[in-house]
């Protein structure tokens, strides 16, 4: 049988190459990269942080304390003795409990418990609340 395409048995062919460009820096830290790296027994460098693992902290170079200190000289105002009462006394006038109220001025019972006990810094927009629900003035002057 003749040969219908002549020279094809004598063709030559040029090999292909194929060239892989240099990983990128952010590829090499890629867990991804780094795994297969590993499977195909490629070396993969490895750094150990000296604070690595360790649960540690730096100390402060300064005090915490010193620097509130320095920053605000005075203690934040709490809630005063007269406003402390005046809720307490209002709360118990209408027969609610501090759940009761925090609930009805959407707030935890908790911070009912810290302004009943003094210890909260006073936030107007809760006192409003406690203020409307109460019936009783605890902003401004306590009484008039």
């Amino acid at each position: 049988m003749p040969n219908r395409f002549p020279g094809a048995l004598t063709q030559d062919w040029e090999p292909v190459v194929i060239h892989k460009s240099k990983p990128k820096p952010q590829d090499l830290r890629n867990p991804k990269a780094v795994n297969q790296a590993l499977r195909s027994g490629a070396p993969v460098q490895t750094i150990k942080k000296s604070d690595a693992g360790s649960n540690k902290k730096a100390a402060p170079a300064v005090s915490v304390k010193k620097l509130d200190e320095a920053a605000e000289p005075a203690a934040l105002d709490r809630v005063s003795t007269e406003v402390r009462q005046a809720i307490q006394k209002a709360r118990l006038e209408k027969k609610m409990s501090q759940a009761d109220l925090a609930k009805r001025i959407n707030e935890l019972p908790k911070v009912v418990q810290e302004y009943e006990n003094g210890k909260a810094v006073p936030n107007q927009a809760v006192l409003a609340k406690m203020e409307k629900v109460l019936d009783v003035k605890l902003r401004g002057k306590v009484g008039k």
